[in-house]
Parts: structure tokens; C-alpha cells; sequence
């Protein structure tokens, strides 16, 4: 029976984000699967492109006299990439995008990479053989053949451009040479290393400890239990679990068990990590576990660097791959456990096309795999932990810490209260006599300045009023115009000047950067050593390591800087953590506002007292009465969770409903906004068969990005599958209709 094979063709073009079918030719019959890269000629002109098998049947789908033939195979992708591709099409539907954005997300392309070899010259034959060939090469005057034949008598294997540069060998040479079975031209490929891995193989090297061990320390009683609990797992069937874990717990020593029992059971892992700012010392940690059998992948490596970490993947040289969520997709034959580190953590959705969220994803191919998923977290997100309540995973608690130190005691500061007194600095007095006591007693520091809000959230410095919309409970954002704008349902009033509750004139736009706090505390503290770490200081490729580093040989008493420095950082001289401005969290105009807080303010509190030191932190606020703010203060995650969810039960938001946003921009704002309008009103048309809930279009919280407005729509159902149905229709209408040809548009849930 025939067979046939429907293709995605490798170019990327919205036009061709379809599948041909051509004719699978007899000798490839038998062995060609879906993932595997295959030749064909494509187009009028039968020119050849490279193609993807995503489907192979014996039905005919085009006319006979079109149908054209595969090639040949590129290369044996083997069943890795078959499930990758499932992987990147099981997110096209989901999450929206093009079958080629899904694949080029999902496999390492090489591209324009070109592979790094080592090239040498060998002696491919016994030296008596070569010292008669030389006889007559002498006789003939060959002097190049000559003089190559009588360095590869000292040296057997002489590197390509010694024998090319020094030696003067022409190509000639060489190839007569070779012919004549004299010498072999050898070819070795060097994968390119992240400098961090060469940095701690030469440390190992140096202090003569290449070999490493997992066994270098012992678990307590209860990270015993989670990581057998873990091992209770049925190798090869899918198990999810969540490690609720106090920070200082130890989780990181259990995801190294974890990890080597899966490689004792010759399986591979995958460590996926929220921050690049977090690398550094996970890697340190690895490294000592695991040695060379690990790698790492980050926005900061070049493309070669990152196209060779996949290979060394494939290839079999690594077992464990730490990274962001781009690791998740590293191409290992024998996936045996998923772990996310800081589950929580925004940075793992994806904010281009597909606008994937890398926990969704990892669950995935998990299953896919046959694998396990660990998500590990202090404060771990809602639809997490709601997941694990309803049973459809299983929760693990760390509660304790295994050095013994306790969780750092909390103060909250009321701001208003300060403003009363005569302070109007950022830095109460509460934090700034805790800051003095700390420098006297030579112990470090920490300033946090939460800058998520940074939309401009109105703000009464009296009283703590913030205007909300009165239709969606969020922060209302100002904008320029003067005008207080709502990012859900697109509510506008004018900018005020005067409190409306307590008619104070201290009402505004609430903002702050980290240089004005590194100059108050300059100015406070001047013979105090002070770090910034923001997106400023960090932009040099190993800027996050380069700064971790000097702060935590104490080369500064103070580090202030953005959220970056208070996630997964273990600095044990570390006594006192300072969180400014905690309000501009806990105001952004997003139902998350409340979650999102308590989680910065608890990973704050968790990197003081991590040593033998006691810890402190303190909590500036205008709403120190909010049950975000008490329940981080009391660093008690099942009484925030119980209060947030009876919130987002009320409203529909997830995880108790399911919540799509489609992101829609355009250069032109009057197209995009009549575009966004009628998209939004064939939405509420589908969307009214499903009992869905659609709102919008409003303005983004950030509504001009370069030149480029952006808007969204908001759509809202219990059932993630009703909002699918919704996506489905949309992209159908957006494909029939010419008018949204200049508009981006894409879909996030």
C-alpha cells in the first residue's frame, strides 16, 4: 500500500503555515516517522526545501498529478523529536500561534550557526613505510611532501593549521597524501561551553577534584520523606507533585537527590529555573553534584553556545540541563523528571509567539514522556497549589529548616503614619535605626524596591486610598492626558487632585527608582558600601554573577536593587531585608495584584537569617491592614490561599475559572482600536453559545511600546475548553478578514 506523508515546509511565512502531502517513496517506506527531517522538491520550479513529518497515512488528501515525492531524509531525528513535535503542536492549539512558530519554538534550529571542529592531520600508516615513501619524495625533490611526512615523524597527529600555516602544506598536498593512504585529515566537533562551566571545570581541575559526588551531605528527616514520597512513583507512568516549601528548607539538596536517582535509573533530567540572576549558584551546586554531565542554557549564551547545549543533549554527553524556561525543550532521548524551581515566578510565560506558560507546557511533556514533574515553591502560585487541593496532584510540605534558623522576624511599617510624623523620606525610621544597628554589628543587608506597578497606580500618601475601577476591583492606572484608565473593561475618569475619602492633597502617581534609593542610602550611611543590581547594572553578559559574587564574598554591606535580588539568593551573612514601596505590587491593575504580592514579600523575608544570624525584615506599606500584607508578615501561605481563592471564586478569575487574553497592537492607534472593536464584538457573538464572558477592548497597562499601541480583550469562562472553542473561531475570523492583516494579534491564557 502507499503511503503518504503530510509535511510542514521549513520557511517561515504565515502563507505556509499548512501541511503538504507528498508521496513517501519505497525505500523510506518502512522507516520514516513523524518528526523526522526530510528533503523534497517544493514549488513550481521543484526547487528543494527542507521539511518536517508531522503525519504519516495511506489516505490521499490532493489530486494524483499533484502529488510529489520526499527526497531523502536529512538526518535520523528518532523518537525525541517526534515527541517534540507533538509537544509543539499540542501548544499551536492551545495556546494559539502558527504550526512554524510552535516548531521553531520546540526544536533547536541551527540556522545560521556553523559547527566548531578541531581539525588535525594524522600519520595513517607504520613509520618504516613513511621513511621509505620519503626516500623517493627526496629523490623528486617533493619538498612539501617531504617536509609534512618528517613532522608527522616527531609529532603522529599535528593540528590542521599547524600543518597549513607553520608547515606551508598546500591542499594539493594533503589530498595526494591521503590518497595514497599515507596520512588521514581528521575532524573532531567542539561544542562551544557557557564560560561558567569552564570557569568551575578549571577550579575542579585546579584544586584536583574533577570527580564528583552526590553523596557529599545528608538529607533531613523531612526532605527524606519528600524525596521518598517522589520515589514511590511508578518508573515510566507520569506523577506531579508540589514541594510547599518554607524558604531555607532545603529544597534545592532534595532536587539533587531527585535528579541523581534519576540518572542512577539512566534517565535524564531537566532544572528549570526562573531567573538568569539564579544561574550562578545553582550551577555551583550541580557542578559539585554532577560534574561534566551537566549544562546550562540562558538568555545571555550566543546562539552557537545555545544550539551546541541542545547537541550535547542529543548526543547523549549531558544528563541534566539547568535553564530557563527555553530548557525545557532540550532534546533528551530518555526524559525521566521535570523539576521548576520558584514555580511561581512570572518569567515563565512566554510573552512572544506561542504565549506559552512553561508549567502547562512541562505537565505536558511530562506525559508525553512518561515522566515526572516537581514544581517547588515557599509561595507557590495559585493554580498550583489549587491543583494539588482538587487532586490532581500531590502536595509535599517542608516546614522546617535544616540548619535549624528560624524564618526572619517581620515589622510593617505604616507609611501613612510616617507621613504624619514629619517623615517624608522612603526610608522610615524603623528601617533606618535597624540599618545602622546592622552595619555597627558588620552584618549585610538588603534593600528590595518592588517595581512591579510601574504603570503608575494613584495613590493617597494620608490615607492609603488607591482609586479602583468600580466594575473589575483593579487599581486604575494613570496616563497621559491626565486620565485614570481601567486595563480590564477600558473604564476612563479624570485625574484627581484631592483625596475623595479623606480630601488630602498627597494623591498621585506613585513612583521610584533604584538609583534615588541608592542615594538616600548614600547620603544616610556614607561610609557604607553599596551594590545596585537592576536591569542598569546588569546589562554586561555576566553582569547578574559578576555582582552575586562580590556581594556574597561581602564586598558591600548593602545591596539594593529590584525584585531580582530577593529570588533563591542564600547570602548567610545576610541579617536585614528592606522591602520599599510594598503598595506597588499590591495596586498593579491585574487580578494577581494580592498573590503577587505576598509572594515578593515572603521570598524578601526568606533571604534574611539564613546563616547563624537571626534575621529581620521590614515591610513599608500604606495598607498594612491588607490580608496580603499580614499573612507575608506572618509568612503563612494556606491562610493567604484561603482568603485569595474565596476572591477569585467570586469573580471567575482562575484558578477557580479560566481566563484568555487576546494581546492586539498596530502602529496605526485608529485601526488597532477599530480592529480590537470589532474583533471584541465577534468574540462576545461566539462566546454568548459558551455562557463566556468577554471584556474589552481596553488599553494594555503599558499602551505604547516604540511606536506600537497595544490593546486587549479579556475573555472569561470556568472551562479552559469553552475558551479553545472561542480562540478556534477567532483565529478564523482574523484569517478571513483583510483588515486585520496589519494588526498583531496573539492569545495568552
Amino acid at each position: 500500500m502507499d503511503l503518504y506523508a503530510d509535511i510542514m515546509i521549513d520557511i517561515s511565512h504565515s502563507k505556509l503555515d499548512q501541511t503538504f502531502q507528498y508521496r513517501i517513496p519505497t525505500e523510506l517506506a518502512a522507516t520514516l516517522e513523524p518528526g523526522d527531517v526530510v528533503e523534497l522538491p517544493f514549488g513550481n520550479g521543484n526547487r528543494l526545501a527542507k521539511g518536517y513529518v508531522l503525519r504519516i497515512s495511506g489516505e490521499l488528501s490532493c489530486p494524483p498529478e499533484k502529488l510529489k515525492t520526499i527526497l531523502r531524509r536529512v538526518n535520523e531525528m528518532g523518537n525525541t523529536e517526534s515527541k517534540l513535535i507533538s509537544l509543539a503542536l499540542w501548544m499551536r492549539d492551545y495556546y494559539g500561534s502558527t504550526t512554524l512558530q510552535a516548531l521553531h519554538t520546540v526544536l533547536p534550529f541551527r540556522n545560521t550557526v556553523p559547527e566548531k571542529k578541531k581539525k588535525r592531520v594524522v600519520l595513517a600508516v607504520a613509520p618504516e613505510r613513511v621513511r621509505e615513501e620519503l626516500e623517493q619524495f627526496r629523490k623528486k625533490h617533493q619538498t612539501a611532501r617531504v617536509r609534512l611526512l618528517e613532522a608527522l615523524l616527531d609529532e603522529p597527529a599535528l593540528p590542521q593549521e599547524a600543518v597549513t600555516g607553520t608547515l606551508r602544506i598546500t591542499r594539493p598536498v594533503l589530498r595526494y597524501l591521503e590518497e595514497k593512504g599515507l596520512i588521514r585529515c581528521e575532524s573532531e566537533q567542539i561544542y562551544r561551553t557557557p564560560a561558567i562551566l569552564r570557569e568551575l571545570r578549571q577550579e575542579s581541575e585546579e584544586e584536583g577534584n574533577i570527580q564528583t559526588s552526590v553523596t557529599g551531605f545528608s538529607l533531613s528527616q523531612e526532605q527524606q520523606m519528600v524525596v521518598d514520597a517522589v520515589r514511590e512513583s511508578t518508573p515510566g507512568r507520569f506523577a506531579e507533585f508540589l514541594i510547599h516549601g518554607v524558604t531555607g528548607s532545603g529544597k534545592t539538596a532534595v532536587y539533587i537527590e531527585l535528579i541523581a536517582d534519576t540518572l542512577r535509573h539512566h534517565r535524564q533530567a531537566i532544572l528549570l529555573i526562573p531567573e538568569i540572576s539564579l544561574t550562578y549558584q545553582n550551577v555551583v551546586r550541580f557542578y559539585h553534584a554532577f560534574g561534566d554531565r551537566i549544562s546550562i542554557l540562558h538568555s545571555r549564551l550566543t546562539q552557537a553556545e545555545r544550539y551546541d547545549q541542545f547537541e550535547r543533549a542529543k548526543m547523549g554527553d549531558i544528563d541534566v540541563m539547568i535553564g530557563p524556561r527555553s530548557a525545557l525543550f532540550t532534546p533528551f532521548e530518555h526524559l525521566g523528571l521535570i523539576i521548576i524551581d520558584e514555580e511561581h515566578e512570572l518569567s515563565y510565560k512566554s510573552e512572544s509567539v506561542p504565549r506559552y506558560d512553561a508549567r502547562e507546557v512541562a505537565r505536558k511533556r511530562a506525559a508525553l514522556e512518561g515522566a515526572i514533574l516537581v514544581l517547588g515553591s515557599a509561595t507557590p502560585s495559585m493554580e498550583s497549589y489549587y491543583a494539588a487541593a482538587q487532586g490532581m496532584s500531590r502536595l509535599l510540605s517542608m516546614r522546617s529548616r535544616p540548619t535549624g534558623g528560624r524564618l526572619a522576624e517581620v515589622t510593617v511599617v505604616d507609611m501613612r503614619r510616617e507621613l504624619r510624623d514629619g517623615n517624608s523620606s522612603i526610608l522610615s525610621r524603623a528601617l533606618s535605626e535597624k540599618l545602622r544597628t546592622t552595619l555597627e554589628r558588620g552584618q549585610q543587608s538588603m534593600l528590595f524596591l518592588n517595581r512591579r506597578g510601574y504603570a503608575g497606580f494613584v495613590l493617597c500618601r494620608s490615607c492609603g486610598h488607591v482609586m479602583k475601577c468600580p466594575h473589575c476591583d483593579v487599581s486604575l492606572s494613570l496616563h497621559d492626558g491626565g486620565r485614570l484608565v481601567c486595563h480590564y473593561c477600558g473604564y476612563e475618569q479624570p485625574a484627581i487632585k484631592k483625596c475623595p475619602v479623606c480630601g488630602s492633597p498627597f494623591i498621585g502617581g506613585f513612583r521610584a527608582g533604584t538609583q534615588q534609593i541608592e542615594a538616600v542610602v548614600a547620603d544616610a550611611f556614607p561610609k557604607a558600601r553599596i551594590l545596585r543590581m537592576d536591569a542598569d547594572t546588569t546589562r554586561g553578559k555576566d553582569g547578574h554573577a559578576e555582582i552575586l559574587r562580590s556581594f556574597g564574598r561581602h564586598e558591600a554591606d548593602i545591596l539594593v536593587g529590584t525584585q531580582m535580588i530577593v529570588k533563591g539568593h542564600d547570602f548567610p551573612g545576610v541579617a536585614l531585608v528592606g522591602a520599599l514601596a510594598a503598595d506597588m505590587s499590591l495596586n498593579v491593575s491585574d487580578f494577581r495584584a494580592a498573590e503577587r504580592t505576598y509572594q515578593l514579600l515572603v521570598q524578601a523575608a526568606g533571604r534574611a537569617g539564613r546563616g547563624e544570624i537571626p534575621g529581620e525584615m521590614v515591610i513599608q506599606t500604606y495598607h498594612p491592614d491588607h490580608y496580603a500584607i499580614t499573612c507575608s508578615a506572618a509568612q503563612t501561605y494556606e491562610s493567604f490561599y484561603e482568603r485569595e481563592i474565596d476572591y477569585r471564586r467570586l469573580s471567575g478569575y482562575p484558578p477557580a475559572g479560566s481566563l484568555m487574553t487576546v494581546h492586539c497592537s498596530a502602529e496605526d492607534e485608529e485601526k488597532l482600536s477599530q480592529a480590537a472593536t470589532y474583533l471584541a464584538r465577534f468574540a462576545r457573538q461566539v462566546a454568548a453559545k459558551y455562557q463566556a464572558d468577554v471584556m474589552g477592548p481596553s488599553r494594555e497597562p503599558v499602551a505604547k511600546i516604540k511606536d506600537v499601541y497595544r490593546m486587549a480583550i479579556y475573555v472569561r469562562h470556568k472551562e479552559a475548553g469553552a475558551l479553545t472553542a472561542v480562540k478556534n473561531y477567532m483565529e478564523q475570523y482574523i484569517e478571513m478578514n483583510s483588515g486585520f492583516h496589519d494588526i498583531f494579534i496573539t492569545f495568552e491564557r
